[in-house]
C-alpha cells in the first residue's frame, strides 16, 4: 500500500483514540513506545532495514498528532458547552454539536440549508408512504426512518443503503456522466461536467462525509485520467478519506466508516480476483464470482462497525447485496431524477411513479433477507471485542491486498485478533459512576440506571411493532454492550410504548425482579411479559409508595402510585410508576407518562420528596404534563425528553419546552441527540450525548 495510506490510517487511528477520554493518554504512550522503539532499531539495524522503523516512527507521529488534535477538539466542544449552561437562551441539542453548528430545528441559515428542507418537502409530496426511505437515499435524511425498517435493513445485512454513502454519490456521478456522453459531449469534458453536477448535489444535501469522501475520490479520478496519471486506488481512498477530516468530529460517524471500510473492501478483492481467481472462468460467471468476493469480503470487513452501531450480524449479508445491488443501481438515478425536475412537476411525478415498484423492490429483499431462519443473529460486543475484530478486519483486508509473503503474516494477525475477541470476557464491574441511559428507542421510553458497580435497573422497555420490538432491537443489545447483569426491571404503565420489548427483555436478560404499579385491564404487551416473568420465575411484586431499596449504592425510592389513587383510573398514564433514583447528593426523578392529575397527588402527599437535579420529563413532553407547581417543587437543571423524531403526536409540546427554557433547565431530547447518558459521581454530573460530553454547572 502507498506510503499515504497508512498516513491516513495512523492519522484515523490517533483522532479515534482521542476522542475519548479514556483512550488519549495510553494511545500516546503507545506512541512514544513505538517512537522510542523505532529510534533505537535504525541506530542499531542494517541499512536496508532502516526504512521500516523510519516508518514506523513517522506512523507513530502522525498518530499522536491524531491523538493530540482530537483532544483538543474534545476539550474545546466541553468548554463550549459549559459557557452554554450558563446562557438563559441555552438549548441542549447544541452541547452535542460543534459550538458553530445548527440546531435540527432552527431556520435554515444559508441557500443550501433553504434547499435541503425545500427537497424534503417536494420529497414528501412525490413519494408520500415512500418518502422516509427516499430521504435517507437522497438528502441524508435519516430521523423519519421507522424503527422496524432499520431492524428489518441491519438483520438482512443493507443497513448501509440507509446511511447517504459514496455508493450513492458515485451511482448518481455514473448516472450524469452516461447522460452526458449520450448528449455526444466530449468524454473528458463530460467527466467535468459529471464531476461538477456531482459537487453541486453533495453540497446541497449538507455535505455529509461519506459523500465528501465520494466526491473527493471522484475529483482524484477525474484529475488523474485528464493528465493521463494512473494513481494507485489506495492512494485515491487515502485522499478521499482524509478531505472529511478536516472536521475531526467525522471520524465517529457510522456513515463515514462504513463507506471507507467498504471501499477499502471493494478495492483489496478486486485485488484479490485479479491474482487469485482463475482466468479460464470468465464472462458471467467470473462477474458473479468477483462480485460473490467483494460481498464477502465487504461484510467482513465492516462486520465490526455494524455490529457496534447496530448489535446485528447478518449471516445473509453476501447474498442481500448481490440481490439489491442492481436495484439501487437503477433505482438512485431515478430518485435523482425526480428530484431535479421538481420543478416540472408532471415529469416528476411520472419519475417518482416509476420509482416506486423498485423501492418496494428494494423493500421486499431487506424483508426477505431478514426473515430467513437464523440470517442475522443480534450480537453486542463488548468495546475491547470490537476493537479486536477492527484488528481483525485491517489484517484481512491486508491479506486479501498483499503479496503472498506479506498475506499469510497478515493472515495470522487477523487469526490472533479474532481468537481474542472469541475468548475475550468483558468485565462487568463498573467505572465508579452512577449512569442514567436514557436509550432511543423513537417514541416510547426505556431509561437504564447502572450502578458503580456494573449492575443495570431498567425502567420500561420501549415499544412494539409488527414482527419486532425495541426490547429485541435496542434495549438488550445496548445493556449486553456495556456487560452487568440486570437486577431490576421497573414497568412505569402498561402501554404499549412502554412495555412493548419488555418480555423479550426478560426472557434475554432474566432479570432479579419485576416490579410495575399492577394496573387493571392492561394491554397484550404487559400480560404477555407478567406470563414471561412467572415463567421463567422472577419475582413480580406491585409498588407501593414509600417503597424503597438499595443496589450497590443506588437508591430508589417509589413515590406513587397509592392504590386508593388508581381505583377510579381509567387511564394508565396517571398511574405511572414515580421512582426517585439517588447516588450520593445527585437525585433523579423518573415519571413515566404521569400527567397533571398525578403531579397534582405527588404535590399534595410527597411534595418534599420531589426535588431533583434531573427530571425525566412525563409524557414525552405532552402539555399535558410538567404543570408550573409540579416543576417548582421538582426545580431540576436538567430535563430529559424520550421522544421519536417526527412523531404523530406533535410531542413534545413547543410551550413545555419553553417553560423549561425560562426556567433555565437545560433539555436534551432523544429526537434530537439519540441516546443519553448522565453519569455522577454522587456530586458533580456529567452528560454524554451524540459523541460528546461535558459537566454540568453546580447550582
Amino acid at each position: 500500500m502507498p506510503l499515504i495510506t497508512w498516513a491516513v490510517f495512523s492519522y484515523v487511528v490517533g483522532l479515534l483514540a482521542g476522542s475519548s477520554a479514556e483512550f488519549a493518554a495510553p494511545a500516546l504512550a503507545v506512541c512514544g513506545a513505538v517512537l522510542a522503539g523505532s529510534a533505537i532499531g535504525a541506530i542499531a539495524a542494517r541499512p536496508f532495514a532502516r526504512r521500516g522503523f523510519v516508518t514506523s516512527a513517522a506512523c507513530a507521529l502522525i498518530s499522536a498528532t491524531g491523538v493530540l488534535v482530537a483532544r483538543d477538539v474534545r476539550l474545546r466542544d466541553e468548554r463550549c458547552v459549559s459557557d452554554g449552561w450558563k446562557s438563559a437562551n441555552w438549548r441542549a441539542v447544541r452541547a452535542a454539536t460543534p459550538c458553530n453548528a445548527t440546531a435540527p430545528d432552527d431556520p435554515p441559515s444559508n441557500a443550501l440549508e433553504a434547499w435541503r428542507l425545500h427537497a424534503g418537502a417536494r420529497i414528501d409530496t412525490l413519494f408520500q408512504a415512500d418518502a422516509p426511505l427516499v430521504r435517507a437515499l437522497l438528502i441524508a435524511d435519516t430521523r423519519a426512518i421507522p424503527p422496524e425498517m432499520r431492524d428489518r435493513f441491519a438483520a438482512a445485512g443493507l443497513v448501509h443503503i440507509l446511511l447517504i454513502s459514496g455508493l450513492h454519490v458515485a451511482i448518481i456521478a455514473g448516472s450524469v456522466l452516461l447522460a452526458f456522453e449520450a448528449l455526444r459531449m466530449p468524454r473528458a469534458r463530460a467527466r467535468w461536467a459529471a464531476f461538477a453536477v456531482t459537487t453541486v448535489y453533495v453540497a446541497a444535501i449538507g455535505a455529509p462525509p461519506p459523500a465528501l469522501r465520494s466526491a473527493a475520490m471522484l475529483a482524484v479520478a477525474t484529475a488523474s485520467r485528464s493528465l493521463d496519471r494512473p494513481v494507485s486506488p489506495w492512494a485515491v481512498l487515502s485522499l478521499g478519506a482524509l478531505i472529511p477530516l478536516y472536521d475531526p468530529h467525522t471520524v465517529t460517524d457510522i456513515g463515514w466508516q462504513l463507506s471507507v471500510a467498504g471501499f477499502a473492501a471493494l478495492v483489496a478483492a478486486g485485488i484479490w480476483v485479479r491474482r487469485h481467481m482463475s482466468h479460464d472462468v470468465r464472462g458471467w460467471r467470473r462477474m458473479l464470482a468477483r462480485d460473490l468476493a467483494v460481498s464477502i469480503l465487504a461484510t467482513a470487513v465492516t462486520a465490526p462497525l455494524v455490529v457496534w452501531a447496530f448489535g446485528r450480524l447478518s449471516l445473509v449479508a453476501p447474498l442481500t447485496n448481490i440481490v439489491a445491488s442492481p436495484v439501487i443501481g437503477v433505482l438512485q438515478p431515478m430518485l435523482f431524477l425526480a428530484l431535479a425536475t421538481g420543478p416540472m412537476h408532471a415529469v416528476a411525478t411520472f419519475v417518482a411513479a416509476a420509482a416506486h415498484p423498485l423501492l418496494f423492490a428494494l423493500n421486499g429483499i431487506a424483508t426477505i433477507g431478514a426473515a430467513v431462519p437464523f440470517g442475522s443473529v443480534s450480537v453486542a460486543p463488548s468495546l475491547g471485542v470490537t476493537i479486536a475484530c477492527g484488528v481483525a478486519a485491517v489484517a484481512l483486508l491486508v491479506a486479501a491486498a498483499a503479496r503472498p509473503y506479506l498475506a499469510v503474516r497478515a493472515l495470522i494477525v487477523a487469526t490472533l485478533a479474532a481468537t481474542i475477541a472469541i475468548w475475550w470476557i468483558a468485565a462487568p464491574a463498573g467505572n465508579g459512576f452512577a449512569e442514567l441511559h436514557m436509550i432511543d428507542v423513537g417514541q416510547g421510553d426505556a431509561v437504564a440506571v447502572r450502578t458503580p458497580h456494573g449492575q443495570w435497573m431498567l425502567i420500561d422497555a420501549g415499544r412494539t411493532w409488527n414482527g419486532g420490538d425495541a426490547g429485541r432491537s435496542i434495549v438488550v443489545p445496548y445493556l449486553r454492550k456495556f456487560g452487568g447483569d440486570l437486577a431490576l426491571f421497573v414497568l412505569t404503565h402498561p402501554h404499549a410504548d412502554h412495555v412493548g420489548g419488555a418480555a423479550t427483555i426478560l426472557r434475554a436478560l432474566h432479570p432479579g425482579a419485576y416490579r410495575d404499579a399492577a394496573f387493571a385491564g392492561g394491554s397484550e404487551s404487559y400480560r404477555q411479559s407478567l406470563s414471561v416473568a412467572n415463567s421463567l420465575g422472577i419475582a413480580w411484586s406491585r409498588v407501593h409508595p414509600g417503597d424503597s431499596l438499595s443496589i450497590d449504592g443506588v437508591s430508589v425510592t417509589f413515590l406513587a402510585p397509592d392504590s386508593a389513587w388508581t381505583a377510579n383510573l381509567h387511564d394508565p398514564n396517571l398511574a405511572s410508576t414515580i421512582a426517585l433514583v439517588q447516588y450520593g447528593d445527585v437525585r433523579f426523578l423518573l415519571t413515566g407518562d404521569a400527567e397533571t392529575p398525578e403531579e397534582s397527588w405527588l404535590l399534595a402527599h410527597v411534595a418534599r420528596d420531589l426535588h431533583a437535579d434531573v427530571l425525566k420529563v412525563g409524557h414525552h413532553g405532552s402539555s399535558t404534563s410538567s404543570s408550573a407547581a409540579f416543576l417548582d417543587a421538582v426545580n431540576p437543571r436538567v430535563a430529559l425528553v424520550s421522544v421519536g423524531a417526527g412523531n404523530s403526536y406533535g410531542h413534545p409540546s413547543e410551550q413545555i419546552m419553553r417553560d423549561f427554557t425560562r426556567r433555565g433547565v437545560s433539555v436534551l431530547r432523544t429526537d434530537q441527540l439519540g441516546t443519553i447518558v448522565v453519569l455522577t459521581d454522587g456530586r458533580l454530573i456529567r452528560l454524554r450525548a451524540a459523541g460528546r460530553e461535558w459537566t454540568v454547572a453546580e447550582r
